[in-house]
């Protein structure tokens, strides 16, 4: 897992993150829970084997740091990729309404023979983004500078 550079002004770089196993999958989706996602930034490219949404995700990695130094918390615009995909399921959602907005709880990884597997996106209200994939490659990059949470709170649960 690598992280970039810095912003040319300084300020800390995006996050970029990629996952080639359980436990690299692990560190991303602590990441993305509690990131919310329009279902219409939902893209699965078939011939180009890709999945990839659009999340608005809270700062987890820097919640501990804004406590500390008292300054609001954060959220970032980030893209998560899954690589090497061969189908997309979905459930418990409609993916035809451009208004729903989806929660993501979790990510995980099931595999099957030779390294291929499913990877599955949980979501609020029971629903669930399944992809199957011919091996695991996942990767979260954020695309924006990070912003001051609108709500002013981190999410409440445990991390």
């Amino acid at each position: 897992m690598s992280r970039d550079a810095r912003f040319d002004d300084g300020a800390e770089g995006p996050l970029s993150l990629r996952a080639e196993s359980a436990e690299d999958l692990a560190v991303i989706a602590a990441l993305v829970q509690d990131a919310v996602l329009p279902v219409t930034e939902i893209r699965y490219e078939p011939k180009a084997r890709r999945l990839s949404m659009l999340l608005n995700r809270f700062r987890w990695e820097d919640k501990a740091a804004a406590e500390a130094e008292g300054r609001p918390y954060e959220r970032v615009q980030s893209l998560l990729v899954l690589s090497d995909v061969t189908q997309v399921a979905s459930q418990g959602f409609d993916r035809k309404d451009p208004d729903l907005v989806l929660s993501a709880l979790d990510i995980a990884f099931e595999p099957a023979a030779e390294g291929a597997g499913r990877v599955v996106i949980t979501l609020a209200g029971d629903g669930a983004i399944a992809a199957g994939v011919e091996c695991l490659s996942v990767d979260l990059r954020d695309v924006t500078r990070p912003y001051r949470a609108v709500s002013g709170q981190a999410p409440s649960h445990p991390e």
